[in-house]
């Protein structure tokens, strides 16, 4: 699932981002930020994944939660089976562990995205949220976390809704300015 902010989200962390949702259960939920890339190249900081990463070959801000960290996600081959280093999150989407080697998961992947950080909710955080309409929730496409210019990924995943959240997409910040 992706959590696209809604306007009346104002938290400066989270304005006008898509959130891929990568587990959530009682305890809590955990994402990250798909449309914020960073100027920093992958290369100067995780060198040996340079080759798989998808482009832009930078950092993404992947969330205000340890922003030191890094989280990487891999788009899976159609098909293709997953080797030692990808835990399955949903269809084509895995979580990599960095601490593999790069070699070892590039025959299986599409492309990889590297994450500074991540976004994280404890036990019914973003229920309420969500219930307080701060997020649309709203379903994923693979190639999603793996736009070359995510720059208008909000817009692009709103207008792809049914009914009227679609409309959302033309709609201002302040609708009582309208």
């Amino acid at each position: 699932m992706l959590l696209l902010a809604s306007p009346e989200l104002l938290d400066p962390n989270f304005t006008d981002t898509v959130v891929l949702l990568l587990d959530a259960d009682g305890d809590g939920a955990m994402g990250v930020v798909i449309n914020r890339p960073s100027p920093v190249p992958v290369v100067s900081v995780l060198a040996e994944w340079g080759d798989v990463v998808a482009e832009p070959e930078v950092l993404f801000r992947g969330g205000p939660v340890s922003p030191e960290g890094a989280l990487a996600v891999a788009l899976l081959r159609e098909g293709g089976e997953v080797p030692p280093g990808l835990r399955p999150v949903t269809g084509r989407l895995a979580i990599v562990d960095l601490e593999g080697e790069a070699r070892d998961i590039d025959h299986a992947v599409d492309g990889v995205r590297i994450f500074a950080g991540y976004a994280g909710w404890g036990a019914g955080q973003l229920e309420g949220e969500i219930a307080g309409g701060d997020w649309y929730v709203v379903p994923s496409l693979p190639p999603d976390a793996f736009q070359a210019d995510p720059s208008d990924l909000w817009r692009t995943v709103m207008r792809r809704q049914p009914g009227e959240l679609a409309w959302h997409v033309n709609r201002p910040a302040d609708p009582e300015l309208n």
